[in-house]
């Protein structure tokens, strides 16, 4: 299965399960670039009629691309900001402006600073009056908005629980600017930003809902798994005060701007032959008789031809038949992806399994973003691998310094110490780089960026972890990579962009080893975005090396686990687990120390990884099990990249 989407050719907005327009494009980069030409158009148009431009604008990390294409269009000569006017959605309470969290640096780094637009004419609500000063504050804004005509434009992001600004869930429709409390859920999104939920305020002050309402123009844009759900309860669900998303199904003049991972649970996506002739190929087929059977709570070969005729595949037994016919070849092709030989079985016939019987002995490329995605996603394969003899090499792609507490490396700090002092090892380039770390740990303030000592003690912990855990699985010290690509090493949360050094560092790995077989994290709900940064610099390596001869035997699994998982019918290789095979993967995870008890960016969710990943490796076996097949305590499943 190719898992790179084609653009759409056709724009569907009339379609009866979606209540706001929509149009979804292949990745968020397509999607950006599309608003801020819109954006440019405006300001265009207005700077003709000889009046301002005036945007409201939004903060975090879906916007970025589209202002980073707004400075392009500024620095082409095509664009000019001198009669644009902005105001922004949000700001924490309290907040310094110049503080690392604040959106008045945000706006500043990513937009004001590198184009032509007057300090003054650039509004952003205030994290620093005292509270009695407020209400008149937030009448003002609006006010300003209300003088210059409206805003032409809104551009919005969404948050997981519906929010658009900081108008969280239970906000009325009526809604004006003010001073809001914030939800759990935002504050545990923000805990990456500001280093632990504690440390997040409580509080922020937010345009409401009636004024991003009055805008003569909304756009929402969305990107990413972690997104889809909140989608497409705003899209297709009722208007609630639950959602505040929703509220903009009442707009005039709005449209979501998605890309496919935040666009997968919608009807359109998730059950198109409700909605239009769709071609039945294989799997199209699958999709469809999965979710037949899931939906129905019925194993696959119980499904009848009234099933189908009741739940709007009518067309797809007119194609094939009989349903009996069409649940035996799903049902089968569904089985054939049950293996317990990842690397291929060598003694037993490849042609219903799904990897490759020969070489009998592959060499095994694991790519793993973090230093513990390796056994966190597919622990239990890892460890078939290797019990079945296969050259198995794990590359570590970055250094996942940034998710060490404070406290940690401290720890780390005195037992180096500590060992030292016992053993009178006078090292003068240790004791300086660690008094540094030291010094610095001793003094930071919250979310202060990670000087270069501090990340390198930090880099070390997690990379003591993934030897523990390949000395545990069982694999040679030789064949433990540590690739520390550059785009990664900021000392923050935000990434530099992949560059050619990146991608250069994955080829030569893949270039040394020569792989039969490439593992990678194709698990694109990771909200911190590293996952999608490093699959891309694979793909574009691959795409480089795709000529050379050793490539012809290469084979490329993506996996997932540590966010979320793949859809049944997506599975092309499903790895069962025995519950000793299970509590055996968990010991490989509890060598990550750092990340036990207390992770730095737990996210919403309060499960350690272990329990993350225990729980979605049991969900995947209870849908096989569901569907007819052998009740197994867990499988771990894999998608194949064909390039």
């Amino acid at each position: 299965m190719n898992v790179l989407v084609e653009p759409l050719e056709l724009e569907k907005e009339a379609i009866s399960f979606e209540r706001v327009p929509t149009k979804i494009y292949k990745d968020a980069n397509e999607a950006s670039k599309v608003v801020a030409h819109e954006i440019a158009q405006i300001i265009r148009r207005k700077n003709a009629q000889g009046k301002p431009a005036v945007l409201g604008l939004a903060t975090g990390s879906t916007p970025k691309k589209v202002y980073a294409e707004l400075i392009q269009l500024y620095k082409n000569g095509e664009l000019s900001f001198e009669n644009v006017i902005t105001f922004n959605l949000d700001e924490y309470y309290p907040m310094q402006p110049d503080a690392i969290q604040s959106y008045h640096r945000f706006m500043k780094e990513q937009l004001f600073d590198h184009v032509n637009i007057a300090p003054e004419n650039c509004h952003i609500p205030t994290g620093t009056l005292p509270l009695e000063k407020l209400p008149i504050f937030c009448k003002e804004y609006e006010a300003q908005i209300e003088e210059l005509g409206g805003l032409d434009i809104q551009i919005l992001g969404i948050g997981r629980n519906g929010h658009i600004g900081f108008n969280e869930p239970g906000s009325l429709v009526n809604s004006r600017t003010r001073l809001m409390t914030l939800d759990i859920t935002t504050r545990m999104d923000a805990t990456g930003d500001f280093g632990s939920l504690a440390k997040v305020p409580r509080r922020a002050v937010t345009m409401g809902i009636k004024a991003i309402m009055e805008a003569k123009r909304v756009v929402l844009l969305a990107f990413g798994e972690h997104k889809a759900q909140v989608i497409k309860e705003a899209i297709e669900g009722p208007v609630s005060e639950k959602i505040p998303a929703s509220y903009l199904q009442g707009h005039h003049n709005v449209r979501f701007i998605l890309d496919e991972a935040s666009a997968s649970e919608l009807s359109s996506r998730k059950k198109p032959w409700l909605l239009e002739e769709v071609v039945w190929d294989k799997t199209m087929v699958k999709k469809a008789v999965t979710n037949l059977a899931l939906s129905l709570d019925k194993p696959i070969l119980k499904l009848t031809n009234r099933d189908y005729n009741e739940n709007g595949l009518s067309d797809l037994l007119a194609n094939y038949g009989q349903a009996y016919d069409i649940n035996l070849q799903v049902f089968q092709n569904l089985q054939h992806t049950i293996t317990g030989w990842p690397g291929g079985k060598s003694l037993a016939s490849d042609a219903n399994r799904p990897e490759r019987a020969f070489p009998a002995q592959k060499r095994v490329l694991i790519f793993s973003p973090h230093p513990d995605d390796d056994i966190i996603s597919m622990g239990g394969t890892f460890q078939r691998l290797v019990d079945q003899g296969h050259d198995v090499h794990v590359a570590y792609q970055t250094s996942g310094n940034i998710a060490v507490a404070d406290d940690e490396a401290l720890r780390f700090i005195d037992f180096m110490d500590d060992f030292n002092s016992t053993f009178e090892i006078d090292n003068k380039i240790y004791k300086t780089l660690f008094d540094e770390a030291r010094t610095f740990l001793s003094k930071k303030k919250d979310s202060e960026i990670d000087i270069p000592a501090v990340r390198y003690v930090k880099g070390l912990i997690r990379q003591g972890e993934a030897k523990a855990t390949c000395r545990f699985v069982g694999i040679p010290a030789t064949n433990v990579h540590f690739l520390n690509m550059p785009f990664y090493e900021t000392g923050a949360v935000q990434k530099n962009p992949i560059g050619e050094p990146d991608i250069q560092i994955v080829s030569d790995i893949i270039s040394e080893i020569k792989p039969h077989q490439i593992f990678a994290a194709g698990d694109l709900a990771d909200p911190h975005g590293t996952h999608k940064v490093c699959l891309d610099a694979i793909f574009e390596a691959i795409e480089r090396l795709k000529k050379e001869s050793f490539m012809n035997d290469c084979w490329v699994w993506l996996y997932r686990g540590a966010w979320a998982e793949w859809d049944i019918h997506e599975i092309e290789m499903a790895v069962p687990m025995s519950p000793t095979q299970v509590l055996q993967k968990r010991h490989g995870i509890f060598k990550h120390q750092s990340q036990k008890d207390g992770v730095v960016f737990q996210g919403s969710d309060s499960r350690e990884f272990w329990q993350r990943a225990e729980d979605r490796n049991q969900a995947t076996a209870e849908l096989y099990n569901k569907l007819g097949f052998a009740e197994y305590a867990a499988i771990e499943a894999f998608v194949r990249y064909h390039f």
